[in-house]
């Protein structure tokens, strides 16, 4: 009877680890598969390349871990699904079956459900980098039946990555605010900053542009005397537009450092000094594309100009991606029979002013050099008592754009210089 009563009590505390172990092994399985299920691979991606230094150990522990997430998924699931179903056989050797279910049920949902789950949420990171090697076995031990089943929900579902919209990253950089109260980090310009850079690519050159009615430009006919020069040093402008005949017909810039040497006494007209050609932009075209053009130098002002849908003729051997590249049409008013080789020069000269392309891609590697070379004469208007250009007939000039105007869309502030004036609402 001593023996009995023995194996009896080994049996039943027997029973009772197993029990224990179970209910452990089952919370564990459900608390990985909401911690680890939870975070995805760009989350984690994020926190391996920018998080705090334990955050980034962490991340890089899991990373490999939930690279296949099916197959991650199925064998947690497997793990628990076993576990919970392996929990009643012990306990029926124990108590009666409806003894057996109800405390089944009451450990698995405290013990396995709830408090893994709460716990995981909340510290999954930590967690799953530290059981990252036993879900490595567990993974080769399930994958006979986990690699088939994963294999076959990534032929139905697909990978996905969890990526923001652009409206989604603006929404998300507000509430990393400090002023949003959550906790952030991220100061108010800096929140602005981001906003701004977001939407510069739904911003097009008409909503930065100043309209050409409130644009300073001179005539290119006029005479620098003391009352326009006064005028330059009112405005305070470092480029002056320069139009030709009306002031729609902008044909290029004058760099205002240009006229230091000239005395108002001499009367210099401004075509004598040096104009720079400046280039034409569609009104619909995106900041981050004027932006990019900026960049290579060759201007930082150009005319926005508004397009009509006007069927117009083009050359056979002009192909389709060259219709965005508007060339400047030269007059030939009064030409002779004989000055063909000269007019055939001159539109060969005329013909590399070319408005901006339409490209989205970044040239940043490809900016010219800011060194004094030959090759910068290309951007200086030649007149040589020539035939001036003006805009095409399916073209309307409708503002002025510069470098300040794309930054200030980009800060999403106005910016002042000492020229400037302005009122203070306090």
């Amino acid at each position: 009877m001593a023996v009995e009563y023995k194996c009896c009590e080994t049996k039943f505390f027997i029973n009772i680890a197993v029990i224990v172990l179970l209910v452990m092994f089952a919370g564990l399985m459900s608390g990985l598969t909401l911690g680890l299920m939870s975070m995805s691979l760009v989350d984690l991606e994020v926190l391996a390349k920018s998080g705090t230094p334990k955050d980034r150990r962490h991340a890089e522990k899991i990373l490999p871990v939930v690279r296949n997430q099916h197959l991650l998924l199925c064998t947690l699931l497997i793990c628990n699904a076993a576990a919970m179903e392996a929990l009643p056989i012990f306990l029926d050797s124990l108590v009666t079956a409806w003894g057996a279910i109800l405390i089944s049920v009451t450990l698995i949902l405290l013990f396995g459900e709830i408090i893994p789950q709460s716990v995981c949420s909340r510290y999954g990171l930590a967690i799953g980098a530290t059981m990252a090697p036993v879900v490595r076995v567990l993974v080769w031990i399930c994958f006979p039946i986990a690699y088939p089943i994963s294999k076959l929900l990534d032929y139905l579902l697909g990978h996905h990555v969890t990526l923001f919209r652009r409206a989604e990253l603006k929404t998300l950089v507000d509430l990393h605010g400090n002023e949003a109260g959550k906790g952030g980090e991220l100061t108010h310009d800096e929140t602005t900053i981001i906003a701004g850079a977001l939407e510069l690519t739904e911003k097009t050159a008409g909503d930065a542009m100043t309209p050409i009615s409130e644009t300073f430009a001179i005539d290119i006919n006029a005479k620098l005397d003391r009352d326009l020069m006064n005028s330059i040093l009112g405005n305070g402008h470092s480029r002056l537009p320069v139009y030709y005949e009306e002031s729609t017909n902008i044909i290029g810039l004058v760099l205002v450092k240009n006229l230091l040497t000239v005395h108002p006494e001499d009367e210099v007209p401004v075509k004598s000094v040096t104009i720079r050609r400046i280039p034409r932009v569609p009104e619909t075209m995106p900041l981050y594309d004027i932006l990019n053009e900026f960049q290579k130098g060759h201007s930082h002002m150009a005319v926005v100009v508004r397009q009509f849908n006007k069927p117009t003729e083009q050359s056979a051997d002009k192909s389709p991606a060259d219709n965005s590249v508007k060339e400047v049409r030269v007059a030939m008013d009064g030409e002779q029979p004989g000055g063909q080789e000269k007019s055939l020069k001159h539109k060969r000269s005329i013909r590399q002013w070319k408005s901006f392309p339409k490209s989205s891609n970044s040239h940043r590697g490809n900016r010219t050099s800011k060194k004094w070379h030959k090759e910068i004469y290309s951007d200086i208007l030649e007149i040589d008592d020539k035939p001036l250009s003006r805009l095409p007939e399916e073209e309307e000039a409708v503002g002025i754009i510069t470098m300040e105007d794309v930054i200030e869309e980009l800060l999403q502030e106005e910016i002042y210089d000492e020229t400037d004036h302005h009122f203070d609402d306090s």
